[in-house]
Order: C-alpha cells, then structure tokens, then sequence
C-alpha cells in the first residue's frame, strides 16, 4: 500500500491559476469575454496554471516555408520577407492585439551575423532593436539573456528568442537583411483586456532565475499542504499497480526510479581539460541536505588522471582513474560530508591538477543533495565550448587549458542489459486517469522525454536524471474534481524490480468549478508509434473538443540506408496546425530541426561540422542520436519541443501534423508523445455560414457590396491539401461588404473565418459590428501557388453578447488590395460547461 509523506515543496499552488481567469481591468459593466491564459510574463509566473484554457485567443505564426509546398524554405530567401520598407525585410505584422511568443532563425550553423538588425515595433514603440548576433548572445542584457534567448551553439545550430512581448494594438518586426530560415509565434487576441505593452526595461530577473533551473527543479511555486503518495514498482510482465489519489486537486510531481535500468551508452558530449592548473563553478545544493555527491563525467581515453576536489577552499577528494580505455566514457562520483555542505545552498568547488599521462579533462558535473534519505539532483553544470551560457551561470573558471571539444564515445556496457532497459523503457506504460477518464497513455521512456533509451533529458516539465538510480521526473501540473489514478502496467517481456514511484499532490478546491464549466482542462498525453506513410504526414495530435497543445516528444528511426540520399532527410518534414477545423494552416514550418528550434540537421559548427549533436533548452532540444546501435538500423533520434507562450489553442479540434521529409516522402518508424490540456465539449461551436457565390445565402443574410467582381478560381490551400485543386467563386472589392448572420445569444464572443484568394497580400479591412469599430482585419501574408486561405479574426466579446444576430461590415483600407472573399464561416464562443 502507498505511505503518505508530506512535503514542504516540490508541488504548486494553484489558487494563483484562477485568479487569472479575469482580466484584471475589465468593467463590471461589459461582459467578460473567454480568457486569453497568462499574458507576458505571467506565462513563466504562473505555470500552475497551464491547464487553464485559452478559447479568447488564436495562435499565428509567420515564417519563410516555401509557397509552393516544395523544400526552399529559406535557402535562398525567395519567402522570407513579407515586404521590404526602410527598415529592411518585414517578417511579421499584426495589427490587433496580441503577444510575440517566440521567434527563431538559422543562417549559417555558427552565426546568424549576416542578419544584421533587428527591429522590433509593438504599439509604435521601438522594444528592441539591435544585432540579431548580440542579441541572442546576451549581449544586450536582461530580459534578453540565456536561457531566454539562445545561440547557435545552445541551439546546435539555431537561434532563439523566447522573450514574451504583448501588444495592444499593433505589432511590426524587421530584419536589416534577408534572414533566411525564420519563424515568428504570435498570440492573436479579440480585445486588449488585460494586456499591457511589452516594456523593455522590466528585467524579470525572477523568472530568468526559474528557467535557470530547467530540469532540474520544479519550475512552479510550492503548493501549501503538499504531500507524497510512495509505492514501490515490482511487476512481472503482463502485470500493473496503481496509485490512487482523492481529491479536489492536483498533481504537481511524478517520481519514477527503475535502478535495474541502465544509461544508454552511446553519448555525444563537449567539454574541456587542463593541466598545471584548475577549474572552479559554484554548485546549487539543498540547505536541508545531510550530504552531497559529485558525479564528473570524464573521457576514459586518458589515463591516470588526478585533481584534488576543493569545497569553499577545503580539500574534500580526489579525482583518478586508472590506465587509458580508448574511446570510452567514464564517472566518478565524490560523497561530500554533511560538515562541509549541510545549511548551505551553494558550494564553491574547485578541481587542482595533480598528475596524468596527458591532462585532467571534464564534460558534465551532476550535484545532487541526501534529503530526507534520497539523494535528489540539485544542479547540472553542463560545460564546454556548447555551453557557454551554461558556464557563465556557474562562474566556471579554467586555468592551463589544454583542450577543448566535442566527443562521440561510448560507456562500457553489457549490450543485453541495455537492451533489457530499452524494452523496459518502451513497455512499462505509464497511464492516469482523471475523474474516470484515462487522458494519460504513453511509454514511461518517451512520457519522460527519451524514447530510445536512458538518456539525459532535460526540459522545463520533465526530466531524466541518468546517474545511478537517479529519477524519472515530471512536473506538469494536472487538476481532477475527485479522484486521480496513476496507474504503471508493464507490457514489456523484462520483469520490472526494485522500482519506486512518488505521486506529489495537493488538495485544491478551487479546481472543481475550473473543470466543471470548462475554464479548465484535464492533462493528456496522447502518444502514438507506426511507420510513416509516403504522402501522408505524421500525426502528433488529432483530437476534437477544446485544449491546448502544449508540445511533443518525438522518436524518429530513419530507415534510410546509406546512399545517395542523407540519412537524416526525414529532417526536411515542415510542422503544420489546423485548429478548429482550419483548411490553411495556421502555422507552418521550414524544417523537423527547425520545429525543434535548431538548425543544419542539428549541426555543431564549433567542431568539425557534426549533425545530429543533442543539446537541451527548457522548450526544445535534442536528447540522443543514434547510428546503427542499441536496437538503431541506421540513424534514429529522440527530440522534444515545449511551447509555453506560444502553445496552440483549439475550440474545436486540432490537427497537429509534421511531413517525414519533403512532402513526407522518406521513411522512418516514428513514435510521438503529445502533451496538452483539454476537454471533450467544443468551446466554438457553428452558428451561420455566408456563401457568396450562392444567391439564396446572400439574400438570406443581406448581403452587399458594391462594385464586387466575381470569378472563378481553381486552385489548391497550402499544407496537406496542396496537390489537391479546389474550385469556386471567388469575389474581390475595394467597397464595404456587410452581411448579417447569427450568432449563439449566450455567446462570449464570436469568430469570423473567412475563404478568400491571397494572390495579392496585404488585405486590409476595418471591421464593425452593428456599426461599431472593433478592429483591423489584416492579412499580410500572399501565395500565388496556392492561392485559397482560410484566415479568421475575433469579435470581441462587448460587441456580440446578448445578441442573436450581429451586422458585420468590412471596410477595405484605403490604398491596399481589394478584399477577396468567397465564404464567411460563423463560430460563437459559447463556453459551454463541461459534461460530467
């Protein structure tokens, strides 16, 4: 049976989550509309309360992706700027409110320099503007630091700024120069509610100090009256054990330990090494602990090496090996005393070089605090010419370096134990239910973030700590009215032995009204494995009812042989979403590395240009790389990527696809773990359609607009249907067109979703609604290879609430194309409660 421990930290309160429901400056007198989620930084503040739906928003991207379907993406440029003004190339504009979520380029994959500026206009204000380089480096300071920016080499060739920036009104960012590869995420809201402009100036030093911490520390604030339900794991294949869990609640933190499964021993790793000299970092340890271990990871292939380990200047050990093993990693792990460590939250340690046939060399340093009987990871510090930032943040200091670089070697392994782990990996399921309903079904390795194997992965929500018996951990919070269970079931062919899982929680009941009228969703993670089909996109996610997607883990196994073609091609699939049934999709990529935030096949360009180096960042990253070993044919990986400000809200059903190669036509076997909130009922539900084309629509709807041509058109939308041609009447005027339609009478808001033809870019239109502004329709974006788009603008909720019906009139901008339209669909927020 589970013992109950309680717990000081390690879960979150969620009282905070729900506080934010309700714009904060919203009049009595004008109704609330569906919530936007957090905006800026309280993205990072609030991270209880993920699960807290967003129906009053849309996610948009802008980026480079070839208009044709095929694979120029950004190779030569021809699709990467929107348009060209005195600032240079313009790569995104809004003109509604809304939020910059995350913004990525490559260019080469060791310098996006030939960028130049950047400039970045929210609200007529310039917020930042400066080298593209600098910027992703740190230079320009807080907020723009690491990890909330990241360069090509936190990235393995990519560039990353992660720096949320709302706006209430408008929104323009330009480069000096062809960028090249980029993406743009923006959040798209009805109405400013609760928005305030992007302020340069405020540092949020706290929430760079949370992200810091990635993988290693929950990254929610402790929950008041938190507490662990303990059980042992020891399942014959075939067999399952469950933690129960009564509420009102929420999970805040899994724990799972499976010390019969050892570490993958193929690992790709930079570091450095020293002689006559010494290196020094400040390690991040438990003021609670009654001990510290210190684990370094070293190349074996040197022989004899010694250094004294110094704690805040006292000698504490040694390091040493013995004769040279060619090739091979090692770790050696050092027990501190509770006399040097216990009350503090920090140590200076320091490693003096004593003697070795060559030098000292050092890859990865892991800490980890005793509390309460269980050693707990506490600090990583990652060093190396990749890890810069990393260094940085640990004051890492070297003197008489001798060397400096990347290493792809192995651990001695006994070949049937790693396979025995990997199949424990890949079949002990982990599954929870909520309320009845079992929402979490996914392999224990992959839910985790590795699936090919016990491999360090490190993200913002779930980690794997590969040192000895060290801890599966994740920490997304995951609310339930009444009852949780967390249930393991091996369906692998290895018994499981010796294992132990903590399930932390804490009574809320508060997330009893979230849940039951739908403000809330329950956690999913939604996996799926198969071979690819040629011409068919790999699915993350397919699913109906309201959410939010939160992002994915992904295990690719290419089965592409050696030859001609690159054996990572499948690399050259682009991502697609389309929300609440969407034609276009809303947002698309330039690239598989790309979706993951990095770039050139994950390539490190500081040493010898190698493809597929992992490296981890708090949203994305690359966790292993394997070439024709442990159970690989010829190159699998393993690659996550969060999307925190920028996730993906549905009213409707989402569809989340990524081609497998350019128009999915390589092979590989691909598994995937889709982690997202959600519920069964719609929050956006039909309620009129206006055909233009047909006469009996127009005149039911009253329909008008002056001067309109009409003509056929016969082409295609982008994305999967882009060999597919469509034809149908499409109309275009430079006059108002107003129409009539009904909408739900307890609606919180509306959406207009409208099929027109973008071969002129740069539509324009004021909307009003009964007569009265509320807003910009603007769309920028063009394509004269697939020519239909389906776009969608929100009417906010003060302009529709109460009412059975709205007039809506769309006024063309003076100057920019005719307004092209061929269908205006109608969804009513209705926020219906959710089903019991």
């Amino acid at each position: 049976m589970p013992t109950v421990v309680h717990r000081k930290s390690l879960v979150t309160a969620v009282v905070l989550a729900f506080a934010l429901l309700v714009p904060w400056h919203a009049s009595a007198t004008v109704p609330f509309g569906p919530p936007k989620g957090p905006v800026g930084w309280d993205t990072y503040r609030s991270l209880s309360a993920l699960a807290q739906l967003r129906p009053g928003e849309q996610m948009k991207q802008f980026s480079s992706f070839d208009r044709t379907g095929d694979n120029d993406d950004g190779f030569n440029g021809t699709y990467s700027c929107l348009r060209h003004d005195d600032d240079g190339c313009v790569i995104a504009e809004s003109h509604t409110a809304g939020e910059v979520s995350s913004i990525w380029f490559t260019y080469l994959s060791d310098s996006v320099a030939p960028i130049g500026q950047i400039k970045v206009e929210l609200d007529g204000r310039t917020v930042l503007h400066g080298s593209v380089q600098d910027i992703v480096d740190g230079a320009t300071g807080a907020p723009f630091v690491w990890p909330l920016v990241g360069n090509s080499a936190d990235t393995m060739g990519g560039a990353v700024i992660k720096v949320p920036m709302p706006y209430t009104h408008s929104m323009r960012i330009t480069t000096e120069n062809n960028p090249h590869f980029y993406h743009v995420a923006y959040r798209q809201f009805a109405d400013a509610t609760g928005v305030r402009t992007f302020d340069p100036n405020d540092k949020a030093l706290d929430v760079i100090q949370r992200l810091r911490g990635y993988g290693v520390r929950d990254p929610k604030p402790a929950a008041p009256g938190s507490r662990t339900e303990q059980a042992g794991v020891t399942l014959a294949p075939g067999a399952a054990m469950t933690v129960p869990v009564s509420g009102p609640g929420q999970l805040d933190e899994l724990s799972l330990r499976l010390p019969q499964v050892v570490a993958a021993p193929a690992v790709y790793d930079d570091g450095r090494a020293f002689a006559n000299g010494e290196s020094a970092f400040t390690a991040a340890i438990s003021p609670l602990n009654q001990g510290v271990r210190v684990t370094r990871r070293y190349d074996a292939g040197i022989g004899n090496q010694r250094a004294t380990l110094s704690v805040n200047g006292t000698p504490a050990g040694e390091w040493s090996n013995g004769a040279s093993q060619p090739g091979t990693w090692a770790e050696q792990t050092i027990e501190l005393p509770a006399a040097l460590t216990a009350h503090r939250s920090s140590l200076q340690l320091a490693n003096e070089f004593e003697s070795s046939d060559l030098d000292v060399n050092e890859f990865r340093y892991e800490i980890h605090s005793l509390v309460g009987g269980q050693w707990v990871r506490t600090d990583i510090m990652d060093l190396g010419p990749n890890h810069p930032s990393d260094e940085a943040v640990h004051g890492y200091r070297i003197t008489g370096q001798t060397w400096a670089g990347l290493q792809q070697f192995r651990y001695a392994s006994d070949a049937g134990r790693v396979a025995a782990s990997d199949a424990v990996l890949d079949g002990l399921r982990l599954r929870i239910s909520f309320d009845g309903q079992t929402t979490v079904d996914a392999p224990v390795g992959e839910f985790f973030g590795s699936g090919l194997g016990k491999y360090a992965s490190r993200t913002l929500l779930h980690s794997i700590d590969t040192t000895d018996n060290g801890a599966f951990t994740s920490w997304w919070p995951m609310p339930y009215r009444q009852r949780a269970v967390v249930e393991l079931v091996n369906t692998s062919q290895v018994p499981v032995t010796a294992g132990s899982l903590a399930v932390t929680w804490a009574r809320d009941g508060s997330v009893v009204d979230g849940l039951a009228r739908g403000d809330l969703g329950y956690f999913h993670a939604t996996q799926d494995r198969g071979n690819t089909v040629p011409g068919q996109d790999w699915t993350f996610l397919n699913t109906q009812g309201r959410g939010l997607f939160y992002g994915i883990t992904t295990t690719m196994r290419g089965h592409i042989p050696p030859g001609p073609v690159h054996q990572m091609n499948f690399l050259e699939g682009d991502e697609r979403v389309y929300p609440d049934g969407s034609q276009s999709p809303l947002e698309y990529g330039t690239g598989s590395e790309d979706f993951y935030e990095s770039g050139w096949y994950f390539q490190d360009a500081r040493d010898g240009f190698v493809e597929g180096v992992p490296y981890a960042m708090p949203q994305a990253g690359l966790v292993s790389h394997e070439n024709g070993t442990d159970g690989c044919q010829y190159v699998c990986l393993n690659a996550y990527r969060l999307l925190m400000a920028d996730a993906v809200p549905f009213g409707n059903g989402v569809e989340f696809d990524i081609e497998h190669g350019n128009r999915s036509q390589m092979p590989a076997e691909y598994s995937s773990t889709a982690y997202w909130y959600g519920q069964a009922d719609p929050s956006l539900t039909p309620s009129d359609v206006v055909d233009v084309a047909d006469a009996a629509s127009r005149a039911a709807h009253g329909y008008t607009a002056p001067g309109e041509t009409m003509t056929t058109l016969t082409s295609t939308f982008e994305g999967k249907a882009d060999r597919t041609p469509v034809t149908g009447t499409v109309t275009a005027t430079t006059a108002p067109v107003t129409f009539t339609a009904r909408v739900a009478q307890d609606n919180q808001g509306v959406r207009l979703r409208r099929i027109s033809d973008q071969a002129n870019a740069f539509q324009r239109a004021a909307v009003f609604v009964d007569g009265k502004p509320v807003g910009e329709w603007y769309q920028p974006l063009g394509n004269g290879y697939s020519r239909w788009l389906e776009d969608s603008f929100d009417l906010p909720t003060w302009a529709t609430a109460g009412h059975s019906s709205v007039q809506v009139r769309l006024e063309p901008v003076a100057g920019a194309p005719a307004w092209s339209g061929a269908r205006y669909s109608v969804f009513s927020q209705t926020l219906t409660p959710a089903a019991d």
